[in-house]
């Protein structure tokens, strides 16, 4: 019987245990998941260890076998994949990727919902949802802000652009995923261009990490020593990112904490980390960006001011040498 909070309760006998079981799995939505690369597969096995039948489709079919042991169906046509299950989550490396991958698909798609986790572009994300609407599909465009490892935890943060609808249906699946699930609007690139704006910080500050790795090999001292304060640092970033957000949102950067002329006067420091061995080479558009920002008359403002430059087309540093003579 059912009790009133909608969950089965049995007599204990073997028969009872089996129809709760059965009622169980038919109250799992089956998933397909089209690419197996590292987080394809945390994906697959996510939705595995929560009990929903699961469909997994690769280019290179070997790479299902784990999952297979593990319950998944795999499926060599792309088509039969896509209509195993009301809800398909594609992530392929990229949009055009996915639109090629889908094409042989795309009748088999028609009033099922797709979800796109591929790494891509605002307006990949656009003719993926073209695609998609001309197709008759349900489509939302998704990003899993986190590695691999952290698929399912409850803090894993998941982002979704596209019908309010489409995504509300999903949730409560998706939510195997990762607990932090956001809706940011009904515009199907959203996700995309959040992941391009949030993304901007990692390849700068990886490199930061791997040129501090440098400076300290070069003493004979192990990267692992730096990591307690790299950590330090970046949750010192993290504290002024509310503040630097206000001052660009109200175009205000008289009260600076930390001033562009500041950073500026710092440029020539690096001379002496290229002189000591280390290739300091990536800080020059750094550099690039100060100087126009000083030329611009922001040399007293908050570094915030940086936002100011970056939103305008690119000028040589000719052009900013032309505003000094």
């Amino acid at each position: 019987m059912e009790d009133p909070r909608g969950r089965f309760e049995t007599d204990g006998t073997a028969e009872s245990s089996r129809k709760a079981r059965t009622l169980t799995e038919i109250a799992r939505t089956p998933v397909t998941i089209l690419g197996l690369g590292a987080m394809g597969t945390a994906l697959a096995e996510a939705f595995l260890a929560a009990g929903h039948p699961t469909t997994v489709w690769n280019r290179t079919p070997e790479k299902a076998a784990g999952l297979v042991d593990r319950g998944a169906m795999r499926s060599t046509d792309i088509a039969d994949a896509v209509a195993a299950s009301p809800l398909v989550i594609a992530i392929l490396s990229t949009f055009p990727t996915t639109l090629a991958a889908l094409g042989p698909a795309a009748e088999a798609l028609t009033g099922r919902t797709l979800i796109t986790l591929n790494s891509g572009t605002p307006s990949g994300a656009r003719d993926m949802a073209a695609w998609a609407a001309e197709h008759g599909i349900r489509y939302l465009g998704g990003a899993i802000k986190n590695v691999p490892a952290a698929v399912g935890k409850p803090d894993t943060l998941l982002y979704f652009g596209g019908d309010r609808a489409v995504f509300d249906e999903s949730a409560s699946t998706l939510r195997v995923l990762g607990g932090d699930l956001v809706h940011l609007g009904a515009e199907p690139d959203l996700a995309a261009l959040y992941e391009s704006a949030v993304g901007a910080t990692l390849l700068p500050a990886l490199i930061g990490f791997f040129e501090g790795a440098a400076m300290l090999s070069a003493r004979g001292i192990q990267a692992a020593t730096m990591v307690p304060y790299a950590v330090k640092w970046l949750q010192m970033i993290e504290s002024v990112l509310p503040v630097f957000a206000d001052e660009i949102d109200d175009r205000d950067y008289t009260r600076p904490g930390s001033s562009v002329g500041l950073f500026h006067d710092a440029i020539d420091d690096d001379q002496e980390l290229a002189e000591s061995g280390i290739d300091v080479a990536w800080h020059e558009p750094m550099h690039d960006l100060l100087r126009r920002a000083v030329a611009d008359g922001h040399r007293e403002h908050s570094i915030s001011a940086l936002f100011e430059i970056i939103r305008q087309p690119y000028r040589s540093d000719m052009d900013v040498a032309d505003q000094f003579d």
